[in-house]
């Protein structure tokens, strides 16, 4: 019985710890393969004025450390004009900016697109009625859709 006792609390606080993990993260399916999921992406955020810093490409470095890695691929990209403001709301955002894209490919093969909600990230830093964040969080989204078209 205690064996039982324990295992059920284990258990919850493992799915605990794994919902936490994904907390603000929206993630979308993707029709597209990894590689051209992120390609769309960053065509999207530069067709709309922002700023790519990174395109990190993990499976890569996975392969050059001698791993084997799904499709992982980081992109970091903003812009003085939405990140500012996001910041004069709290300047501790800046630990979260630039904004960032994950483009993986998951055990069953299904590619994913996922961002922080900026929305979350305002709830974060003690700034939900920072209205900037409604803002990025809807052009976000705009930019998934037009990348994730088919």
């Amino acid at each position: 019985m205690k064996v039982i006792k324990y295992a059920v609390a284990l258990f919850l606080v493992m799915a605990f710890a794994q919902a936490q993990a994904a907390d603000g993260l929206i993630s979308v399916k993707s029709p597209h393969s990894a590689q051209e999921t992120m390609n769309k992406f960053e065509e999207v955020v530069k067709s709309k004025g922002l700023n790519v810093f990174a395109r990190i490409d993990h499976a890569a470095g996975a392969k050059k450390a001698g791993m084997a890695l799904r499709p992982t691929e980081l992109l970091i990209f903003g812009n003085p004009q939405g990140g500012t403001p996001f910041m004069k709301c709290a300047q501790s955002v800046g630990i979260d900016l630039p904004l960032k894209a994950l483009v993986w490919e998951d055990n069953s093969g299904q590619v994913w697109l996922g961002y922080n909600d900026p929305k979350y990230l305002a709830q974060r830093h003690n700034v939900p009625e920072c209205a900037v964040a409604e803002k990025l969080s809807g052009a976000l989204a705009g930019f998934v859709k037009a990348a994730l078209a088919p």
